[in-house]
């Protein structure tokens, strides 16, 4: 039998990891721009606006720039940045999940 505090953990990963891909495609849709950290760099008020999307969207941001380190050859790196990207993903996850119990859904 899985232990409540694990099925937690395992609900909030997935659900951030859900919901950063979700932020990612529908800015890349609204937007026709793909998703970036680089979004943060143009400065002004466009990249003040950009900042929840690139916090809530990094565990799927950090998982794309990892493939293409994988590819060059660098595991650890890859293996780094997957574990940054999974514990993003719980974090924010969490806070979705508080959210929706904090607004009753």
């Amino acid at each position: 039998m899985l232990d409540p505090n694990v099925a937690n953990s395992l609900h909030a990963l997935a659900l951030g990891f859900a919901f950063a891909g979700l932020l990612a495609s529908a800015f890349e849709f609204l937007t026709a721009r793909r998703a970036a950290f680089s979004l943060l760099q143009g400065g002004g008020l466009g990249a003040v606006a950009c900042v929840p999307v690139v916090v809530f969207a990094a565990p799927i941001l950090i998982l794309r720039a990892t493939l293409s380190a994988r590819r060059e050859g660098r595991f650890g790196l890859a293996l780094l940045a997957g574990i940054v990207a999974g514990l993003w993903s719980l974090m924010s996850g969490r806070l979705v999940l508080d959210l929706a119990l904090g607004f009753g859904a």
